[in-house]
């Protein structure tokens, strides 16, 4: 073989190397350098946003649910949404759980996740959660059920025949029973919960999980002023470990997520898409959030 055949062969073999690697995906799918690594599914929070909404819009006969909306959700956040009956913030949720397509826009968890390219089915068991205003739990179990049978784990008939709870699944359900409020209700019925602790156990259900973000829709409605507080000191206790995006229309609640950081954000929806964000005080001080929300 002549030095110009085996010159040849070598580069052959050195670009054959380089196509079965792959392309190395980095942030919003450009290529990255070998130093950052982007596993397929892996939410990349280099950036330090968890969720990006852009110019999502969505119509239903003619009506803009959804008008161009723009969020931007940091890694660790508590956000709270707050707006009008009718302001989009269900179909925001419904976009972001793949629930609804948008007609335009982009929608990212991390900087490389697209969501619109996912079924809901797969943005469910990517660390999204969802609860919705209504709590939905397996009323004829115990509270202790509940929670065992939201642990991720093998589903399929053999291995469901042959579960067993392991010593860290056990203190992974006592953990959580401890931060829900409902430790000493472990043994109970769920259905003989009080409204405002069905509320919990759903949330410690989404927590089983492990989600890396959680959409709570108007979580305390029809609590008790003391299960609303309590419920406040749980979502402050995952800010940081958890990304929060809350839609809530109690104002003393919005108020209670807030005041240990006064310069929080507060997005206001209104009309399908952000009309004020800024922290609680600048947004109550805000003419046309007054107007079209809080009144005078």
């Amino acid at each position: 073989m002549t030095p110009d055949l085996m010159e040849a062969g070598a580069r052959v073999r050195e670009e054959q190397v380089r196509r079965s690697r792959g392309p190395i995906v980095g942030s919003g799918g450009r290529d990255a350098s070998y130093g950052r690594v982007v596993r397929e599914g892996e939410v990349d929070l280099t950036h330090g946003t968890i969720l990006y909404l852009d110019d999502i819009t969505v119509s239903f006969d003619g009506f803009r649910a959804l008008n161009q909306l723009s969020l931007n959700i940091a890694a660790g956040e508590l956000r709270c949404i707050i707006g009008p009956n009718g302001a989009g913030k269900t179909t925001m949720m419904d976009v972001i759980t793949g629930k609804t397509r948008p007609d335009a826009g982009r929608a990212f968890f991390g900087s490389t996740i697209d969501l619109l390219r996912l079924r809901e089915s797969e943005i469910a068991t990517i660390g999204i959660g969802r609860k919705f205003q209504k709590p939905t739990v397996y009323e004829h179990l115990s509270v202790f059920e509940n929670l065992e049978l939201a642990l991720r784990a093998d589903r399929g008939v053999r291995a469901s025949m042959l579960f067993r709870l392991s010593g860290e699944q056990i203190d992974r359900i006592a953990e959580i029973l401890t931060l829900i409020h409902l430790r000493d209700q472990a043994q109970r019925t769920a259905g003989l919960l009080s409204h405002g602790q069905k509320q919990w156990l759903e949330i410690g259900m989404l927590l089983m999980q492990d989600p890396k973000l959680l959409l709570l829709d108007e979580p305390v409605a029809g609590m008790t002023d003391e299960e609303t507080e309590r419920t406040a000191e749980l979502f402050l206790s995952l800010e940081g470990s958890h990304s929060l995006v809350v839609v809530e229309h109690d104002m003393k609640f919005i108020h209670d997520l807030t005041r240990d950081n006064p310069a929080k954000k507060v997005t206001v929806l209104h009309e399908g898409r952000v009309l004020a964000e800024g922290s609680l005080a600048q947004v109550q001080a805000n003419d046309q959030v007054v107007e079209v929300y809080l009144g005078r």
